[in-house]
């Protein structure tokens, strides 16, 4: 099996499963607890949290930990939200369901949220951003890259704007962080979130990135951990794994992105030397290193993988709910027909991957695409 569905989730990486195993047979105390054991497992909570801090570029103590990005992303909205009960939203269309859902359930509750709309590229245009700010905007929440297409939206300029209105800024870094530089810093970021299983790190365990002086408000309540903003006994060895995982990342960030972009070139040269009518879904070079979307004329995208699935892993253009195909709500709202957004299909190159699997996988897409050009015939 040729691995190439990286954005949906990385493997363990050794160091970091052996991180954790050590934990699991040493840190085994209640981090509340007051005694030697239970202290030894708040200090690897704080080391972790101080390592996550190093990779991002802020203070240890911003740093929260969560149960993932769905919590994370949960946490920022309507945190945020449930101090003013009321007020402004802007986001775009195209944010993950754990974006979308909280601002819809905001709404329900008596919210505006403004869905900025996104270019031909998959970008937010910056204009139409502008315009869309109003008096009572209490939050602004922008993914930093897309988990489909891989495009990186101008986080930067967002969050110097929403600063200069004082307004909260929250970008979902979920695929971004570990791999390529992510500094808040330089995203301008108020409150940020981190997926450890996105960056070579186990599953169940995120954080979120909260700006000393910004004030949320728990979504989940019971005793006073994470300084009260997150309640429930610490998963002492998922944070240890997430820690770990950020080490490694900021280790080796340079050469991740330099081995997947090289990967990501050599991928899409050579479909497109052995495909016709290929084109590439999103923004030529503002994009993750690592993620190639791309339309293959002519074939369903779903019917493609299903016929390779032993051989290469990858994802589709397309969303399976209840048994029905449906186009992805992204490539939509980039413009694309409901024919070209079923033609499209997903390949995200990680840090183990190998120039000979990248020639093996273009041989075997290759391949399958004829037969099934021939077939449809």
């Amino acid at each position: 099996m040729i691995y190439l569905d990286n954005n949906a989730t990385t493997p363990v990486d050794p160091e970091v499963s052996d991180a954790i195993l050590s934990s699991l047979k040493r840190d085994f105390g209640n981090p509340s607890s007051t005694h030697s054991i239970g202290q030894r497992a708040r200090d690897v909570i704080e080391k972790s949290r101080m390592l996550i801090s190093e990779l991002i570029g802020c203070k240890s103590a911003e740093i929260y930990f969560t149960s993932g990005g769905t919590e994370s992303n949960n946490l920022a909205i309507i945190g945020i939200a449930e101090r003013p009960k009321r007020g402004h939203i802007i986001t775009s269309v195209i944010e993950h369901p754990s974006v979308l859902n909280p601002c819809r359930y905001l709404e329900s509750r008596g919210f505006q949220v403004t869905y900025l709309p996104v270019d031909s590229a998959g970008m937010v245009v910056i204009d139409e951003f502008k315009k869309s700010i109003k008096k009572d905007t209490i939050l602004i929440t922008i993914m930093h890259a897309n988990n489909e297409t891989g495009v990186l939206q101008s986080v930067g300029e967002i969050g110097a704007i929403a600063g200069e209105r004082g307004i909260p800024f929250h970008i979902d870094a979920a695929q971004s962080t570990g791999k390529m530089p992510v500094n808040v810093s330089q995203v301008k970021a108020d409150m940020m979130t981190i997926v450890s299983h996105k960056f070579y790190g186990p599953k169940g365990i995120g954080a979120l990135y909260l700006r000393d002086g910004l004030e949320l408000s728990p979504i989940l309540f019971g005793a006073g951990h994470e300084r009260g903003l997150r309640p429930g006994t610490e998963n002492v060895h998922g944070i240890v794994g997430l820690g770990k995982a950020c080490e490694l990342a900021k280790m080796n960030i340079r050469n991740r992105v330099a081995h997947a972009t090289k990967l990501c070139e050599m991928l899409f040269r050579g479909l497109t030397e052995k495909i016709d009518g290929i084109r590439l879904n999103g923004h030529e070079t503002l994009r993750l290193p690592n993620t190639l979307n791309i339309c293959i004329h002519g074939i369903d995208s779903t019917d493609l993988l299903e016929s390779i699935k032993d051989k290469v892993a990858a994802s589709s253009g397309s969303a399976c709910h209840a048994g029905q195909r449906k186009p992805s709500p992204v490539l939509k709202a980039m413009g694309l027909s409901d024919v070209d957004a079923m033609s499209s299909l997903r390949l995200s190159v990680g840090k183990d991957n190998t120039e000979e699997e990248i020639k093996e996988a273009v041989e075997i897409i290759a391949a399958m695409v004829k037969i099934l050009n021939l077939n449809s015939k």
